[in-house]
């Protein structure tokens, strides 16, 4: 089994950030990962996989293998959909969703630290 790593800056193209092959069931995983505002979680999600539903059709008729779309979706405080502990699920490996959470959750914190920070610095100067 194979996965391969795309680094995606561009939102406008068709390329999911890992792709998962498993050459002996003849199955492609195509990965997007998104942390983003809660409200949009099942929103994005939905997206995720009409994103990529051509592209899962002409892999598919190519190449006659069975193709996924996995979308692991958080939201920036740690919320995730109901159909998330599934996808995840489905990914090969030990993924702890507890984890996930956490890893989220200070990734945001850790963003507000520095925004907040520089704002104060700001306002220190101008005083």
């Amino acid at each position: 089994m194979n996965s391969l790593w795309n680094n995606n800056n561009n939102n406008n193209n068709n390329k999911p950030d890992i792709i998962i092959r498993d050459n002996e069931k003849r199955t492609r995983m195509l990965i997007d990962v998104a942390i983003l505002g809660d409200r949009n979680v099942i929103k994005k999600e939905a997206e995720n996989i009409l994103k990529y539903k051509d592209l899962t059709i002409e892999i598919q008729r190519m190449w006659s293998i069975k193709t996924r779309v996995i979308p692991v979706i958080i939201g920036a405080t740690g919320t995730i959909s109901k159909s998330f502990r599934k996808y995840v699920s489905d990914i090969p490996g030990n993924h702890d969703v507890k984890e996930l959470h956490k890893t989220a959750i200070l990734g945001t914190a850790h963003i507000l630290r520095k925004v907040l920070n520089v704002k104060e610095q700001r306002s220190q100067r101008r005083n």
